[in-house]
C-alpha cells in the first residue's frame, strides 16, 4: 500500500499573531511553525500502516522553502520521502489542485489529509482533493483499518459516530481519534539523522485556479472589563437590563 500524507505548515498556537500592510498580510516574523495537528494524527496513523502492513509513506506540502524544517520533522517521525510543491498555499482550491497532481503522478492508494488546518480552518481541501481525483472520501475520520483493497472507517457525525466500509483508492480527512495525542511521536536522534538523508523532492506548481483571495485580517475584539455584582439582586438587574440575557 502506498500512502500520501498531506502536511500543512501552520503557526504554533502559542505564537503571537500580527498582520502587516494595513492588515492584509500575515506577519511571520517571530512565529514558530509546526505540523498541523490534524495532519500529525494522520501521519502517525500512516506510520502504523507502515509498521504493521509494510506500507510506504510519502508526505506532500504546498509551500515555499521555509516549510522544509516542518517537512524534515515529518521525515524524522518516519515518512520515507517528501514532496514540496514550490508555491505559497494562498487558496484551498489551488492547494487541492497541486496535491491532486502529486497523487496522479504517484499512484497512491490512500491519501490522508487533516480535516482542516488550524490557521484558516477552511476544512475544504480533503473534499476537493477527492473530487478532483474521483476517489472515495471519508471526512472527520476517527478510525481507519485497511485489509487489502477494502477499508473500514469510522467518522464523527452529529450526535454520534458512523461506521463505513469502502475501498481503495481513498481520501480521508482525519482528526484526533485516528490516533490519540499520547500516540504522537517525537523524533529521536536516529530519526533526525536519517531524515537528513531522505529524499525531499521539490516540484514546480501546475497551472491552477485560485478561487479566493484574502482582503483583510481582523483580530478578535479585546475583552471588556469585568464588572462585579455586590449582591444577587444587583446581578439579576445587570443580567436583565445591561446584558439583556434574562
Amino acid at each position: 500500500m502506498k500512502i500520501l500524507v498531506c502536511i500543512s505548515n501552520v503557526p504554533d498556537t502559542t505564537s503571537k499573531i500580527n498582520f502587516t500592510d494595513n492588515d492584509t498580510k500575515f506577519d511571520t516574523n517571530g512565529v514558530q511553525f509546526v505540523i498541523n495537528p490534524n495532519d500529525e494524527f494522520g501521519l502517525t496513523r500512516a506510520m502504523w500502516f507502515k509498521e504493521k502492513q509494510g506500507a510506504s509513506v510519502h508526505i506532500a506540502t504546498v509551500g515555499e522553502a521555509s516549510v522544509e524544517p516542518t517537512m524534515r520533522k515529518a521525515l524524522a517521525i518516519g515518512a520515507d520521502e517528501g514532496i514540496r510543491i514550490n508555491a505559497a498555499p494562498t487558496d484551498g482550491y489551488f492547494v487541492a489542485q497541486q496535491l491532486a497532481e502529486v497523487v496522479k503522478n504517484g499512484g497512491y492508494d490512500l491519501v490522508i489529509a487533516g480535516r482542516e488546518s488550524i490557521d484558516y480552518n477552511g476544512g475544504m481541501v480533503p473534499g476537493m482533493l477527492a473530487t478532483l481525483l474521483d476517489m472515495n472520501f471519508v471526512n472527520t475520520c476517527i478510525n481507519l483499518e485497511v485489509d487489502g483493497t477494502n477499508a473500514t472507517a469510522v467518522r464523527e457525525i452529529d450526535g454520534g459516530k458512523e461506521k463505513i466500509t469502502t475501498s481503495l483508492p481513498l481520501v480521508i480527512g482525519g482528526q484526533k481519534g485516528l490516533v490519540e495525542e499520547t500516540d504522537l511521536r517525537i523524533p529521536n536522534m536516529r530519526g533526525i539523522m536519517m531524515a537528513r538523508k531522505k529524499q525531499l523532492n521539490v516540484v514546480e506548481p501546475v497551472d491552477a485556479t485560485k478561487a479566493t483571495n484574502d482582503t483583510k485580517f481582523d483580530k478578535p475584539a479585546p475583552k471588556g472589563a469585568v464588572k462585579l455584582a455586590g449582591s444577587v439582586d444587583e446581578l439579576v438587574d445587570m443580567l436583565r437590563n445591561e446584558a439583556k440575557v434574562i
